[in-house]
């Protein structure tokens, strides 16, 4: 944590540029009119775009970002955009770059229409720091082939954003298998329902029409997560694919399932897994918390680390004075708690603790008042590390 405080400081002297963040927006339905059942559609593609942008590295601005911003700004999802606006909307997101576009079903390349006609997307990247457009990126082909099309733009986007790194196309799409049309229809409708019931009802069709298609499991462990269901959260975020960009935020809430399901071992594998690539604090507060259900002392150290990364946290302190308290360290357990106090007064567990250090009272068998009193931390928040590791690397 003290390194990843140090590259903080140092990125605050750096100026940015190779790593702008990418805004990726919803794509206009041309043939609305006649065609609004598909306008999903637009939504499939930025929200393919994103997300294997950001598995193979790249910032992209999350979803909720951007529908925030459309909220303010009072602009109905896929509805198409002036220049102005596209610009606007890049620039409240704080976005380097913008990617919107437009799809039109039963058009030929020139726009002509008839029964044998596929399905043309065409896609626009921004730079809003030069203002200036690339040239229009576009696809041709049947409805059914939407994925490999979604594919293959994301793989032009990458050759203008990350030139030199992008291996053939082949290669690129070879880990990155092609998934039914009407999966992803059903994963994206999932996405722009509200109601979580008809959002689990969607996920879960999506993955009967295409197992393969992982970002579906992703959003059923979330939602089973939030449910406070672990068990069959589990059974979701298990088969959460590594080429998923939510790979290690699947990572992150498997731990915390596995350890409220009492899987101590299977949450230090989890936890451990995801700081080889992201030190977060709150990875390194929940590792600890799930060392020290197993009494190691090694405990202390991880919420150490946690702590340095967030000391205006009062979790952070309690979780430390806890673990020195079931080592029996009083004196240094009692000031973490007094620490705790400072920055949450009304915390009965750091007054309860604090009390046993100053009377020198240590862990009891069977006493349930001190038992499994850790405190587990369920947002995860990797963003500024991502930020953080893409500007250290452009300027190497």
């Amino acid at each position: 944590m003290k390194y990843f405080t140090f590259l903080l400081l140092t990125l605050a002297v750096i100026p940015c540029r190779a790593a702008d963040t990418i805004a990726v927006l919803p794509l206009f339905n041309i043939n609305q009119a006649s065609s609004a059942n598909l306008d999903w559609i637009g939504e499939s593609v930025a929200e393919t775009v994103r997300e294997t942008l950001s598995s193979s590295g790249v910032l992209v601005l999350g979803r909720e970002d951007r529908e925030e911003v459309y909220r303010r700004m009072a602009v109905r999802s896929g509805a198409l955009l002036t220049k102005a606006t596209v610009i606007k909307i890049g620039q409240t997101l704080d976005a380097g770059l913008t990617v919107y576009g437009e799809f039109d079903v039963g058009a030929d390349e020139n726009g002509v229409r008839g029964v044998k006609s596929g399905m043309r997307i065409a896609l626009h990247v921004i730079d809003l720091k030069k203002f200036h457009e690339s040239p229009v990126l576009e696809q041709l082909g049947p409805l059914e082939n939407l994925s490999q099309m979604e594919m293959n733009l994301v793989w032009q986007i990458l050759q203008q954003v990350t030139p030199g790194s992008v291996p053939p196309l082949a290669d690129f799409v070879r880990n990155r298998p092609v998934v039914k049309v009407e999966a992803m229809e059903s994963y994206v409708r999932g996405l722009m329902a509200s109601d979580p019931d008809q959002k689990i009802k969607l996920f879960s069709q999506s993955i009967k029409l295409d197992d393969r298609f992982s970002e579906p499991s992703f959003q059923l462990g979330r939602l089973y997560f939030q449910r406070k269901e672990y068990k069959t959260a589990t059974l979701w975020l298990t088969k959460v694919t590594k080429t998923d960009s939510h790979y290690m935020e699947g990572a992150f809430l498997l731990g915390i399932c596995r350890y409220y399901e009492n899987d101590f071992d299977g949450a230090i594998q989890e936890f451990r897994m995801v700081l080889r690539e992201l030190p977060l604090n709150e990875v390194y507060n929940n590792l600890g918390a799930a060392l020290s259900r197993r009494n190691d002392a090694a405990s202390a150290d991880n919420f150490q680390k946690a702590l340095e990364g967030d000391e205006a946290d009062p979790d952070y302190w309690f979780n430390l004075g806890f673990a020195l308290w079931k080592q029996r360290d009083f004196d240094r357990a009692a000031e973490k708690f007094r620490a705790t106090l400072e920055r949450s007064a009304n915390d009965q567990d750091a007054t309860f603790f604090l009390g046993r250090c100053v009377q020198q009272v240590g862990p009891r068998v069977g006493d349930a008042r001190s038992e499994g009193r850790e405190r587990i931390k369920t947002t995860f928040e990797d963003s500024a590390f991502r930020q953080l590791q893409a500007e250290l690397k452009s300027k190497q």
